[in-house]
Order: structure tokens, then sequence, then C-alpha cells
């Protein structure tokens, strides 16, 4: 697989699904036959960006391909797969409506079924810490554990993962509609009824066992 044109088409990817403007955001996927990490540089347009300039770096964040700096999240992304061995792509996005939820400091709870089947269970925010930090990094993996998809940063962003970037994507959009309807239904005076824990696990099984072609 070519990983950096991977890279490089996710970048436009993101950009045109609007869950981010200009140079924020970041994405990386990993190479597991070679334990790699290939990653977004640093502040530069997704439009303009190509595949010579994506870096590629082992997980303890040594350089081995590239000459451009990483993006500032690098500490994340490594983080995240250093403590979950299954993810191979990490998308993260500043949506709009996912954001005022981690604005607020608060969880979005799995609402609707593409949530419950999708998440992994409710998206909590991690504490706030400084972009680019080891400690932001920390709390984006403490609020992951060992089972969500998706996270937020309280007053910055979401993070969503996937075993593919296909996967990862996927996370993300239902992530952010999750978060709309959830506001919209707080908007009404109302709160949501949240889907039992039994029934999240029943669609979780769906959905990897039963639901699809095999």
């Amino acid at each position: 697989m070519n990983y950096k044109k991977l890279i490089v088409d996710s970048g436009l990817r993101m950009l045109n699904s609007g869950y981010t403007v200009g140079t924020w955001g970041n994405i990386s996927v990993r190479d597991q036959e070679k334990n790699l990490v290939y990653l977004t540089p640093s502040g530069m347009d997704y439009s303009k960006i190509i595949e010579e300039d994506v870096v590629v770096c082992d997980l303890d964040g040594n350089t081995v391909e590239g000459t451009r700096k990483p993006t500032i999240e690098t500490l994340l992304h490594l983080g995240v797969y250093k403590a979950r061995p299954e993810v191979n792509a990490i998308v993260h996005t500043h949506p709009i409506y996912s954001t005022v939820f981690s604005c607020a400091g608060e969880d979005i709870p799995s609402v609707i079924d593409e949530a419950a089947q999708t998440l992994g269970g409710i998206v909590k925010t991690a504490p706030y810490a400084l972009p680019g930090s080891q400690e932001l990094a920390d709390n984006c993996v403490r609020a992951l554990g060992d089972k969500a998809n998706a996270c937020l940063l309280m007053s910055h962003g979401a993070v969503c993962l996937g075993e593919t970037m296909e996967a990862a994507f996927k996370v993300s959009t239902v992530l952010e509609v999750t978060a709309q309807i959830y506001y919209m239904v707080r908007s009404m005076g109302k709160e949501c009824i949240k889907i039992s824990d039994e029934n999240i696990a029943a669609m979780e099984y769906f959905v990897k066992n039963i639901y699809g072609q095999r």
C-alpha cells in the first residue's frame, strides 16, 4: 500500500468534509508490518501537501523518512498507537457540533443506533491540555480507554480511530452526526433517551458478526 498517497488523499477528504479548516487537524496511518507511522506535516495546507511532504517515524518518534516537521500532535498519535494495537489510522478533526460539547466539557452518549454500533460507547471529553503536549496525549489515551473509537479534546476537537482509514473516517462522521442530533434534542428542552448498555453490546455484536456481506 502507498501510505503516503493515503495520507495526502485523506487530508483532502478531511478538508472537503467540512470537519476542519485551513491547516487544522491532523492524520496518521500505521504500517503494521514495519511498525512505522505516516503523519501529515505541521501547518501545511491540505490542498497543497504532496507525498514528499509526508513524515514517516517509528513509535518512539524518530523520523525515518521526510524533511518536514510532523504534525504538532505526533505525541498524541504515537500514544494512541502504543495503547491500542488494533488501531491503524487516526483522524483528528475540528468539527463544529462535537467541539461544542468539548467546550462544555461534556461527554456524548450513544443516543442513536449508528453511534452504538460504531463509537464504542460513550465519547468522553479529555481534560484540557496545551496542543502538542505530552499531557494532551496522555489525556487523550485515558479518555479513549481500551474500547472507545473516539474522544473529544476539551475546547479543541475530536480524535477518531479505526482499524483502517475508512473506518476512522466513518467514526468521525458518525460522531459529528450524533453530536448534532444530541445538540438539537437538547435545544428542544428535552433529554435524549440513551440506549442501554445491553442493547449497545447487542448492536456491536451485530455489526461485527452479522451485518453486511461476508
